[in-house]
């Protein structure tokens, strides 16, 4: 693993300060009466955070806490691009024949979605399987190079991670991702099947079955009746195109212009990652400094705040795979998929099964976007099950199927 670096998160004073400097000359708008959520993020909420990110929050205190997870950098060479320095938790089990699993955070999350995971995942070894777990954060992101050439698409950010694992020694590897994360995972398996072997994911946007490519699924289909959980995930998902999704119109279109406002204000960063965190998960009781600790990742990341909304234009723009297409059948590799109620899209099981060989599935009774943060358990549970003696996606990956002693050392 030549050329692969301890990583201490380490923001300046003086970028520190600055944030102070930005919250302390803030202006606000003003909002209607009785206004709640209909209208995004209400002012009363912006206004306690945005005073408790002044006057009590300790990002110091987040970086210890973050700096005791097993942070690394590299440098990846992505065709056609500068070379970048990547960020990534890797997490080394002690259990022989663990599974090498690549985790992908989306937007407006962040590499510490594994934080909960790492610990439900490490042992096992005899009774479940374990698994070496690396969580990049993205190009654009976090703590993660920005890149500076327009072009930078779904089949790059996949070179990216695959080149990652290739350059840890993991030849052949697993995936687990939502949001952007689904998408880069999926397309990793489209461009490299002979080495990513299987997928889960948690973001489930398959479309209705045709006679023509999925005759099976769409006789299920036809001869069966919505469910009442097929007829709320209509209604979640009809909430999220007609009221949930303006940010990606944007994102999708003009990011530069939205980046402005981003860059140079905190607190509109935090209005527009808040409401997300807000409206995308399932009652959630997310603290104040959790909140502030996600946006301000973004606030303080290599690339800047602005250099995050570039995915959502490079997905449907640039050359390659565009994120359409990652909704649709993928072959070779063994597929997991999460349903969960409070998703921002829910479709019907049998639509998740038109996006490749599904060998695992579950249905959870609450749980929303934020899968890996929300609900680590279910998460979990899914992949040791899938990959799991027994499982759909056993023995996958050649030599290492996740049991095995102990080792007193990695």
């Amino acid at each position: 693993m030549a050329s692969i670096e301890a990583y201490t998160i380490s923001v300046s004073d003086e970028n520190i300060e600055r944030l102070a400097q930005k919250l302390k000359y803030t202006s606000f708008p003003d909002e209607l009466d009785e206004a709640g959520w209909s209208y995004g993020a209400p002012l009363q909420d912006v206004k306690r955070l945005a005073g408790y990110w002044k006057e009590k929050y300790d990002w110091r205190k987040q970086e210890t806490q973050m700096n005791k997870l097993p942070n690394y950098r590299t440098i990846i060479h992505v065709e056609g691009f500068e070379p970048l320095h990547i960020h990534f938790v890797h997490q080394r089990s002690q259990a022989e024949n663990a599974i090498p699993l690549l985790f992908s955070h989306g937007w407006p999350g962040n590499f510490l979605e594994v934080e909960k995971l790492l610990p439900l995942l490490n042992g096992g070894g005899e009774t479940s399987p374990a698994f070496h777990i690396v969580a990049p954060s993205l190009p654009n992101f976090g703590f993660s190079d920005g890149v500076k050439r327009r072009g930078f698409g779904l089949c790059q950010y996949a070179e990216t991670f695959h080149k990652l694992m290739q350059k840890l020694g993991y030849t052949d590897y697993v995936t687990q991702g939502g949001d952007w994360g689904c998408m880069i995972t999926r397309t990793m398996g489209f461009l490299y099947p002979q080495h990513c072997k299987a997928s889960h994911i948690n973001m489930v946007r398959g479309g209705k079955p045709g006679w023509t490519s999925h005759p099976i699924l769409a006789l299920q289909h036809a001869t069966t009746s919505y469910s009442a959980r097929d007829l709320d995930g209509f209604a979640r998902t009809k909430w999220f195109v007609e009221e949930g999704s303006g940010y990606r119109f944007e994102q999708e279109t003009k990011p530069q212009t939205l980046g402005y406002a981003l860059a140079d204000s905190p607190v509109g960063l935090l209005a527009w990652i808040y409401e997300k965190l807000h409206d995308w998960t399932d009652d959630y009781p997310w603290s104040d400094d959790e909140i502030l600790t996600w946006v301000s990742i973004y606030w303080f990341s290599t690339a800047g705040p602005a250099a995050s909304l570039r995915i959502y234009y490079e997905a449907v723009n640039a050359k390659g795979m565009h994120r359409i297409r990652t909704q649709q059948w993928v072959p070779h590799v063994k597929l997991g998929l999460a349903h969960f109620p409070k998703e921002i899209s829910v479709v019907p099981k049998t639509w998740g099964r038109t996006m490749g060989p599904v060998v695992f599935e579950s249905e959870n009774a609450s749980g929303g976007h934020f899968a890996a943060h929300e609900k680590p358990e279910c998460i979990a549970r899914d992949l040791q099950q899938m990959f799991g003696k027994g499982g759909g996606a056993y023995g996958v990956v050649e030599g290492k199927n996740g049991y095995g002693k102990i080792s007193s050392r990695l």
